[in-house]
C-alpha cells in the first residue's frame, strides 16, 4: 500500500497505518477506497463545523472508525449480525489487539455500529458523528456542505470510486441472500434485499397476530381517520 496517498491528510500513527493496511487486505478495493474517502470527507465536514483535528476530536480515532467502517462487508468480517455490528466487533478486536485502550476502542465500535443511523450518530461525540456524515457524503454529497474547488478530483485521482455504490449494494445483498437475518425488514440491508429479491415485507399486523397469547386486534375498533390540516 502506498502509505503516502500522494499527500492527502491521513494520520500516520503506527496504529492508523496498521488499520489502513488491515482494511485494504480484507476489503474489496472499492469498499476500501470508499472507507478512506470517508475519512477525508469526515474531516472536511468537521472543519466546516469548526471542529479542529487534535483539538475538538481525536483524529486518530476518526481515521480508525472511517477506515474500518466497512470491515463487516469483508469475508473475514462477515458474521452472524448485520454488517455494521459485525464490522464494529471485528474492528474493536483488531484495535485492542494492537494496544488501543478499551475505552477508545469503544468509541470506534460506536462509530462503526451507528454509521447507518445518522440521526443517532449525529447526537454523539464528533468521532462518531463524523464517520456517519463522511460515509454518507462520499456516496451522496448533499446538504449545506461544500467541497473546495478541485478537492473531489484530487481525492478521486488517488482513491478512485471503482463503482463503490454498486459494489456496496451487491456485497450487502450477497450477505443477506446467504443469511437473511442479516437484513431484517425496514433496515437499509433489508430494503436492498427486498428490491433485489422483489420481496414483500409483512404488514405491521401480521407478525403481531401470530402470538396466540395476546389476540391484540380481536374486537379492536380503529380510530377514525383525522382530516389533514387545512382540510374543510
Amino acid at each position: 500500500m502506498n502509505d503516502t496517498f500522494d499527500g492527502l491528510p491521513f494520520p500516520r500513527t503506527d496504529l492508523a497505518l496498521s488499520a489502513m493496511r488491515f482494511a485494504r487486505d480484507i476489503e474489496d478495493r472499492a469498499i476500501f477506497n470508499h472507507s478512506m474517502r470517508t475519512y477525508l470527507y469526515a474531516r472536511l465536514l468537521g472543519q466546516q463545523e469548526d471542529l479542529r483535528p487534535g483539538h475538538d476530536h481525536d483524529d486518530e480515532l476518526l481515521l480508525l472508525g472511517c477506515a474500518l467502517h466497512g470491515a463487516g462487508l469483508s469475508d473475514q468480517g462477515n458474521g452472524d449480525q448485520g454488517f455494521d455490528l459485525d464490522g464494529a466487533d471485528l474492528a474493536a478486536g483488531f484495535l485492542t489487539g494492537h494496544g488501543l485502550a478499551p475505552q477508545k476502542a469503544e468509541i470506534v465500535w460506536d462509530a462503526i455500529a451507528l454509521h447507518l443511523y445518522p440521526g443517532v450518530a449525529g447526537r454523539k461525540r464528533p468521532e462518531i458523528a463524523l464517520v456517519s456524515a463522511g460515509a454518507g457524503f462520499d456516496l451522496n454529497p448533499s446538504g449545506p456542505y461544500a467541497r473546495p474547488t478541485g478537492y473531489a478530483d484530487r481525492v478521486h485521482a488517488v482513491l478512485p470510486c471503482l463503482h463503490a455504490t454498486a459494489v456496496l449494494r451487491d456485497t450487502i445483498v450477497a450477505q443477506a441472500l446467504d443469511s437473511p437475518h442479516k437484513a431484517p425488514p425496514f433496515t437499509l440491508p433489508g430494503e436492498l434485499l427486498r428490491r433485489q429479491a422483489k420481496a414483500t415485507w409483512p404488514t405491521w399486523e401480521q407478525p403481531m397476530a401470530q402470538d396466540p397469547c395476546w389476540h391484540d386486534y380481536d374486537g379492536y375498533q380503529p380510530m377514525p381517520a383525522t382530516a389533514a390540516p387545512g382540510t374543510p
